[in-house]
């Protein structure tokens, strides 16, 4: 049965064929990003690396850390 080995063989070549397209976008081309402005991103961005420093804020106990 080497028709199973083909379909494998096509989908893998196919797989790999989307993720060459990926890379080649923008990132306003992007699925997280459709529709958004620069300006946009960048606050989404900005507040999502806040909460995730207040996280590792309450983790260590409180402390700033030192970079």
């Amino acid at each position: 049965m080497t028709r199973g080995n083909q379909r494998e063989l096509a989908r893998a070549k196919n797989a790999k064929k989307q993720q060459e397209n990926k890379k080649g976008q923008s990132s306003s081309q992007k699925d997280g990003n459709k529709g958004m402005t620069l300006e946009a991103r960048k606050h989404r961005d900005a507040e999502m690396m806040r909460l995730k420093q207040q996280k590792a804020a309450k983790k260590d106990g409180g402390a700033p850390s030192a970079n």
